[in-house]
């Protein structure tokens, strides 16, 4: 097997690149990730550079993996602040890094894509053979799976973390799920819900198929509001998101919140973009034009959570962070990351601090499911 390197995504077929996964997590395949590089949304100065990892047996492509080298930490969500930090202590360059995941994107799933366990096993054993070698400090595997994690040999360092998913274990509507949680919980949430009501929101839940133009540039207006009040630079453009609607159309899901404003005509206020995958919508971008109670726990997780009821999805995950959610009904559930330090010495310390995180992020879980907001005879389920 030979490992190859593509700078884009347009030099892999898309019929090769989604033939190696199951289809399931939508920000893994081809038209997502190319899409990415098509529309501006990846430039070296914001350091992202695309650097595919591609195996191939002869010349059909048995593994890969999306890469990217990275001249900075920002939009991967695994934070190595703090390694960065002790390599320049030491007068040492933490950068250029090599990424595999999917930029801006803290949403688990398949990162070591291949047609069988031996070629992910394959894969792995490459990318840290070519670490030191590629003139990059580390390589790094965030928010894989399971078995892409058991892949990786003891070169690799293992890190978790903590993400709030809502699961289904068969409620059929909203108020069954209400009845799973406790008396306290499920009365806050009537309370949000029916305050948005009074205020006059209604919502309109839309796939990229049906989106309007005007509904697109709508959630990019609010996408790009939200990363000014953070004082953050918008990475998406709005190309990119007509390419979701137009490359992806059943994916895309918006949830558009509307207040009539006068003489029965309807506003777009705020909104809500979502993935949809094979059994799991998947939470990514919110904004407002309005700072209303409750607005935006409704158009985030509540119309999330009917989504998924209505259309039989079993699982919702709205993005990383927030403690907030887990009154909400989004459990703890942990995340994996793989990590490859091409300096001996600094692995070894790195390993300890790596050692010590895990340690934590068990203990916080367990700490936030003994104030699960199910009733207790739920729990189990």
């Amino acid at each position: 097997m030979q490992l190859r390197i593509h700078a884009s995504l347009e030099e892999i077929s898309p019929a090769a690149w989604d033939a190696l996964h199951d289809r399931c997590n939508p920000f893994v395949s081809h038209a997502f990730l190319v899409g990415l590089e098509r529309t501006g949304c990846l430039r070296p100065r914001w350091g992202w550079t695309p650097k595919h990892a591609a195996l191939y047996q002869g010349d059909d492509l048995v593994a890969a993996a999306p890469g990217y080298r990275k001249d900075n930490s920002h939009g991967e969500f695994v934070f190595d602040h703090a390694w960065a930090a002790a390599f320049a202590r030491h007068g040492r360059d933490y950068y250029p890094k090599w990424l595999v995941g999917v930029p801006y994107s803290p949403v688990p799933g398949p990162r070591l894509l291949a047609r069988d366990a031996a070629a992910r096993r394959a894969l792995s054993a490459a990318l840290a053979d070519t670490c030191r070698a590629s003139g990059h400090s580390s390589i790094h595997v965030n928010f894989c799976q399971e078995e892409d994690a058991a892949s990786c040999d003891s070169r690799w360092l293992a890190r978790n973390d903590l993400q709030f998913h809502w699961s289904n274990p068969g409620w059929s509507d909203f108020d069954e799920f209400l009845a799973a949680l406790t008396h306290k919980r499920r009365k806050a949430i009537r309370q949000e819900r029916e305050k948005v009501r009074r205020a006059g929101y209604t919502f309109r839940i839309v796939h990229g198929d049906e989106a309007s133009e005007e509904d697109l540039a709508a959630m990019h207006a609010f996408y790009c509001l939200t990363f000014a009040e953070k004082g953050n630079s918008p990475a998406l453009t709005l190309e990119f998101f007509r390419h979701l609607a137009t490359a992806m159309p059943q994916a895309l899901v918006l949830v558009l919140a509307e207040r009539t404003i006068r003489a029965a005509m309807k506003e777009v206020v705020a909104g809500a973009l979502c993935l949809r995958g094979a059994d799991t919508l998947y939470g990514r971008y919110w904004g407002s034009e309005e700072n209303a109670p409750g607005l935006h726990f409704e158009t985030c997780y509540y119309q999330g959570i009917e989504y998924c009821l209505h259309h039989g999805l079993r699982r919702f995950e709205p993005g990383a962070q927030g403690e907030h959610k887990l009154a909400r009904g989004f459990l703890p559930v942990a995340t994996h990351s793989r990590h490859v330090i091409a300096d001996p010495d600094f692995a070894t310390a790195i390993a300890t601090w790596c050692e010590h995180e895990r340690g934590e992020a068990s203990r916080y879980r367990a700490f936030l499911l003994d104030h699960s907001p199910f009733r207790r005879e739920e729990r189990a389920t």
